[in-house]
């Protein structure tokens, strides 16, 4: 049991390493594509205030996760599967340079191991659906905020200089930038410290909580989940940075600005209230907004309508991925084993 402990602990790590690898160009594409940081130095600076954020955020976050699939009910097969199902998933997708959400990879896994395990009642409908409900929310409010910051800049400077706002902006995107990351490592990681979390109480490490309460997340999983996603990052994904920083529209540093400042609200947000969003979501929804007010045919739509289906199928098939997982887990008889 201890063993297995070990295992889910290392492949949640893992997990979290390739989510700092995909997720790195939501926190560097804008200010790559501006050229305000070369890449090299601007993962070094996503990733420094990723680990930051353990330091600055709560762990509300990290709580939802574990509590996804109720205490009384978690099972470590279920935490195996779900964790194996959206590891291959978000690795896949970040092999082909799509941004998708490692996190929604992540719920989806443990809702088709936990189902495939339990039928519907092994999962917590009531900590899921606000999950749900901003897969949607969460790129239409980064769309309408950077929108709007966008709006409100132009008529700020309408009377500056060309040069004159660009050195502004491009010093600007240090701190806007510095601030998504900081949102994206306070709601990342604590995804995975949830994993972690779950996985201690059901292998017996730590104790469960009490009814109707959430479970404790301790230092060394705040301090390990940080680290990793920190790393993943300083490798980054260079093909989902690609995709993000010039495909999707070309940016300006006035826009790459207002799109990671309108992106790290909504993140900083969510993170606040115990909400795991899509960091990636919040990003793409913010630069087109900052691309429609430009003009609505600079967003190149085709590479948004590639990473839609992309945001669709995320669930879905890590879902699908982590209930065949789990069903591996019992044809193999390491299920019987374990119990």
């Amino acid at each position: 049991m201890l063993t297995l402990v070990i295992v889910i602990v290392a492949l949640a790590l893992l997990f979290d390493f390739i989510n700092g690898m995909n997720d790195a160009a939501n926190s560097i594409a804008t200010i790559v594509s501006t050229r305000v940081l070369t890449p090299k130095q601007a993962v070094a600076w996503a990733a420094f205030w990723n680990a930051a954020a353990m330091a600055l955020v709560g762990t509300a976050v990290a709580k939802t996760v574990s509590s996804v699939v109720p205490p009384a009910q978690q099972d470590l097969m279920i935490v195996l599967g779900g964790l194996c199902g959206a590891i291959v998933w978000a690795h896949g997708c970040t092999k082909f340079g799509l941004p998708i959400s490692v996190s929604h990879s992540l719920i989806g896994g443990l809702v088709g191991a936990g189902y495939a395990a339990q039928g519907m009642g092994a999962i917590n409908f009531t900590k899921l659906e606000p999950t749900l409900w901003f897969i949607i929310l969460a790129p239409v409010i980064g769309m309408t905020a950077g929108a709007i910051l966008m709006t409100g800049i132009y008529w700020l400077f309408r009377n500056a200089t060309r040069s004159g706002a660009e050195r502004f902006f491009r010093a600007g995107q240090l701190v806007s930038s510095a601030m998504f990351s900081v949102g994206h490592g306070s709601n990342d990681a604590q995804k995975i410290m949830g994993i972690i979390t779950a996985a201690l109480v059901a292998g017996g490490v730590q104790a469960a909580p009490a009814a109707g309460s959430s479970p404790h997340v301790q230092l060394w999983v705040i301090v390990a989940a940080h680290t990793a996603i920190g790393l993943g990052t300083l490798l980054g994904g260079w093909r989902v940075i690609r995709t993000m920083g010039s495909k999707l529209t070309k940016l300006k540093p006035e826009q790459g600005f207002c799109a990671e400042t309108a992106g790290s609200v909504v993140l900083l947000f969510t993170a606040k209230m115990g909400i795991p969003v899509s960091t990636t979501h919040c990003i793409a929804g913010s630069i087109m907004g900052t691309g429609v007010v430009k003009r609505a045919r600079s967003v190149r739509w085709a590479t948004a309508k590639r990473i839609l289906y992309a945001w669709i199928l995320t669930i879905p098939a890590a879902a699908l991925m982590g209930a065949a997982f789990y069903w591996l887990t019992q044809v193999t008889g390491l299920g019987a084993a374990v119990h």
